[in-house]
């Protein structure tokens, strides 16, 4: 799949550890938030953003009542509701690096700030709006884990192929496999419809969100891999990002 790379999948598989810390559900609760907002609805069947949001919340086992309330907060019934802004910041890392950085935050100076600090300690700085945006296009992303499948595409499955098929048929523009999961892209627009088909034909989704991927990328050089590898894990660490994606801008 053009634009992939170990980091992508080094990514996925830290959202799962990352997944048993609270602080992940503060990140999910405010997506859920944002679609309830933008939706207008907190019927999941009324509003497609809004369900792959809490499908996305339950893969993570995020408790019911806090759905509730992110759905609660997003329509204005807790807080005022979600003043929540949505900010791409865009940077540099070492070697060129180009560093694509989503934020869902009630605060902007305080993530603007947060941002500032790990990049300078890092050898990173910001770059002007424009500068690392054209290097990356947003596509939707659904991450399949084939050791979770129901019974219905199991007993169809030969190698895989079950699998692959469903996702051929689904509409998706892509897909490539690493170790158990599949890696499915579809236009931004079509991530619901998609996930519809996936799931239509018996395949269990382990999670579906828009995801920036880069239309050209090369490995850092080994020996900065490790502070650039550093550098998007303290980002993502940061309770007002929501996302960090790298490419080499040295192209």
């Amino acid at each position: 799949m053009s634009g992939h790379s170990k980091w992508a999948t080094t990514k996925h598989k830290k959202a799962i550890i990352d997944a048993k810390r609270a602080k992940v559900f503060t990140k999910v609760g405010k997506l859920i938030a944002i679609a309830a907002r933008d939706g207008k609805s907190g019927d999941v069947g009324m509003n497609p953003s809004l369900k792959v949001a809490v499908d996305n919340a339950k893969a993570v086992s995020m408790p019911k009542e806090n759905i509730d309330r992110a759905i609660k907060k997003g329509l204005g019934g807790l807080d005022g509701g979600a003043q929540l802004e949505e900010i791409v910041y865009e940077a540099y890392g070492p070697s060129g690096v180009a560093i694509l950085i989503e934020c869902l935050t009630d605060n902007k100076n305080r993530a603007l700030g947060e941002i500032k600090t790990v990049l300078s300690k890092n050898g990173g700085s910001l770059a002007n709006a424009g500068s690392v945006s054209y290097l990356f296009k947003k596509v939707g992303q659904i991450i399949i884990d084939t050791e979770k499948q129901s019974s219905r595409a199991a007993e169809q499955q030969r190698g895989g192929e079950a699998v692959e098929m469903a996702i051929i048929d689904s509409g998706a523009d892509d897909f490539e496999k690493d170790e158990n999961y599949y890696i499915v892209t579809c236009a931004f627009g079509d991530i619901h419809a998609v996930k519809i088909n996936l799931e239509d034909a018996g395949i269990i989704i382990e999670s579906a969100e828009a995801v920036q991927i880069p239309s050209t990328y090369v490995d850092p050089p080994e020996d900065k891999a490790e502070i650039i590898e550093k550098i998007v894990e303290l980002l993502d660490d940061l309770d007002d990002v929501n996302a960090v994606y790298i490419a080499n801008a040295n192209l």
